[in-house]
């Protein structure tokens, strides 16, 4: 290899050897909200100030009522974009309800112990779907991300040709981690899709970052319910959301929307193992967002602390990296994460670097099912939990490893 070549490893191995010195402890692993962004909802403590009585007449401390509060019910309404007759209020984890109608559905799809089920996974995607899908053996088939949504050519032919694909995972706005939002297009494709599916196909329509931009304005999502409901498929499709990064991530509320045929069987399903979700803590969450307007209002606040996090990691990858043919990533307009990737066979080793100079980095391979990125390339990068000053630190670091992995392979050649 040429000496230019050999004298720009060496020059970054010696830069890299300073981050090693300096005894970094940073943590870009996941995508969790900042402490700053988690203060914007304090006033959720206290804010009934002892009144817990609905406008019907419920006392919110005591029993009952699976499907939620009215109030709560129009909010989450509000958020997946269909009417709050539709919609359950769960706990604090949309990922518990996904969870929970899978446990639902399982019964239709397994008729008997060896029966196959297959569910089509974007990739790169996320991780929880996959550990979801393992927990249940249910066997998943990777489909590409693109610029639009998923491969959705693809999709129309597997399932059209395997009965035994049941369900789709997908994050239809800001995409975990690219941040693609769905084309009018592909949306239109989804609700047309049951009809080629098996027998009781499912859409998991998990839209985590409805509401949250990086930038000026939200990206416009296509109503899939409505598209369903006149294709004929709305029994087919079920949505999820939650408060986890609006209010507080641990002690939030979840949404479940869904048909109303489907809502009443899956509130029946659930009606064994629970009495009702936390009814106080939802009419915390109605009181403090009140509706669109209050949650908008709220999001851009948010919007406020996480922009520069996310212009510092475009600006750091585009001065180290730009032009040079090594990484590609991606410059989301919403959501928590950007999605990047090295030269094939890199990510393991960039990841592994940064780990030994003090920069955690989400596992290789977690953005696709059973943690295997075929080509070792997609690392997840998480900005918004750690603080500017920490963060500065981290993407140096993280930009000298993909270089110094992608040098290291070339002179190995």
């Amino acid at each position: 290899m040429s000496a230019d070549m050999q004298s720009r490893y060496e020059t970054l191995r010696a830069e890299y050897e300073t981050y090693q010195a300096a005894g970094l402890k940073l943590d870009l692993t996941r995508g969790k909200p900042a402490a700053e962004q988690l203060d914007l909802a304090n006033e959720l403590d206290g804010i009934l100030d002892g009144f817990y009585i609905l406008q019907d007449g419920t006392d919110v401390r005591n029993y009952g009522g699976i499907l939620g509060i009215p109030e709560a019910r129009a909010l989450g309404g509000d958020i997946l974009g269909v009417p709050a007759a539709n919609v359950m209020v769960g706990g604090n984890s949309s990922l518990t309800l996904m969870y929970q109608y899978v446990t639902f559905m399982l019964p239709k799809w397994r008729q008997t112990p060896d029966t196959p089920v297959k569910f089509i996974c974007q990739v790169p995607g996320y991780d929880r779907h996959f550990t979801i899908c393992e927990h249940f053996d249910i066997e998943m088939i990777p489909v590409p991300m693109l610029e639009d949504g998923p491969d959705m050519a693809t999709i129309q032919e597997l399932v059209a040709g395997d009965a035994a694909i049941k369900g789709i995972w997908c994050v239809p706005k800001y995409s975990n981690p690219t941040g693609h939002t769905y084309s009018p297009e592909v949306v239109k494709q989804f609700a047309a899709l049951p009809k080629t599916a098996g027998d009781n196909f499912a859409i998991f329509w998990d839209n985590a970052y409805a509401v949250h931009h990086i930038y000026g304005k939200l990206d416009s999502l296509t109503d899939l319910m409505s598209e369903a409901d006149s294709a004929g498929t709305a029994d087919n499709v079920v949505m999820f959301g939650s408060t986890s990064k609006i209010t507080f991530a641990g002690a939030g509320i979840s949404f479940l929307g869904a048909s109303s045929t489907n809502l009443a069987a899956f509130e029946g399903h659930l009606s064994s193992q629970v009495i009702g979700f936390d009814k106080v803590n939802q009419l915390r969450h109605a009181r403090f967002l009140k509706d669109a307007e209050g949650v908008a209002e709220h999001m851009n606040k948010h919007q406020a602390i996480i922009e520069p996090k996310f212009r510092m990691v475009e600006d750091k990858l585009s001065a180290a990296l730009g032009g040079k043919d090594i990484a590609a990533w991606t410059t989301p307009t919403g959501g928590y994460f950007v999605s990047l990737d090295t030269k094939p066979g890199l990510a393991s080793r960039v990841i592994s670097l940064a780990a030994e100079a003090g920069v955690k980095l989400t596992p290789a391979g977690a953005t696709f099912p059973h943690g295997h990125d075929p080509e070792d390339r997609n690392i997840r990068i998480a900005p918004t939990f750690p603080s500017m000053a920490e963060l500065e630190p981290a993407m140096d670091v993280l930009v000298n490893c993909i270089e110094l992995a992608t040098l290291e392979q070339a002179l190995a050649t």
